[in-house]
């Protein structure tokens, strides 16, 4: 039986989850859920996330919530805990630190962001609060020079190697491509080496399409 994926790709965490299912080539179904219409406040999609937000998973007996615990799950089943790199004690702590900062630093900068920029005036019909871009785009940038510093001795943030801290950027900095704010990584030029380097697998490129698909969908 195929692993289930609640949400629609569209949305970053989704997309995070999609990502990793495509680099370990595991067979799956994404299972539509309409957030313009509160479908994931449902008691069914609740029973299956009980915060109602996206996404959800189901492996059989098994459902998980929250996209990075579901991503490590999927890499360690399907063949990819290379990307945890779980055979070296000390890689995978460096991979754990910088998945830790992509959620603190690099995503709560861009969520108001792409909220305000693509989710109030697309699905909202409301109008972009530039005061909240303005001051996410500074702490963005904030980020953006340690992440600079990082990459200037790093060809990876955790190391010499790929891994899901990396791969775990690719939704929200998609959004940041495609928005109104793409030249913020010009200032930063191994940022923006390293966020070109990710935006060319594959798997990304994959999940990429089905984003875009969703979003014209709507």
């Amino acid at each position: 039986m195929a692993m289930k994926v609640y949400g629609p790709a569209a949305s970053t965490n989704v997309a995070r989850v999609l990502v990793c299912l495509e680099e370990v080539g595991l067979d799956y179904e994404l299972v539509p859920v309409d957030m313009t219409k509160g479908e994931h406040k449902s008691p069914a999609h609740v029973s299956r996330n009980p915060f109602g937000q996206v996404p959800a998973f189901q492996d059989g007996d098994l459902i998980l919530s929250e996209s990075r615990a579901i991503s490590k799950y999927i890499l360690r089943k399907g063949g990819g805990s290379h990307l945890l790199r779980e055979g070296n004690l000390s890689e995978a702590a460096m991979v754990d630190v910088w998945l830790e900062v992509e959620s603190g630093q690099f995503d709560s900068a861009m969520s108001p962001i792409v909220f305000q920029c693509f989710v109030v005036p697309m699905f909202m019909g409301g109008t972009t609060d530039m005061k909240v871009v303005e001051e996410n785009l500074e702490k963005l940038k904030k980020s953006l020079e340690v992440y600079e510093a990082r990459l200037s001795r790093f060809k990876y943030l955790a190391g010499d190697f790929v891994s899901l801290a990396d791969i775990s950027h690719f939704p929200m900095a998609h959004y940041l491509l495609v928005g109104p704010h793409a030249s913020v990584i010009d200032a930063y030029p191994h940022v923006k080496a390293w966020i070109a380097d990710i935006m060319s697998r594959p798997s990304v490129k994959k999940v990429t399409e089905l984003m875009e698909a969703a979003i014209r969908m709507n």
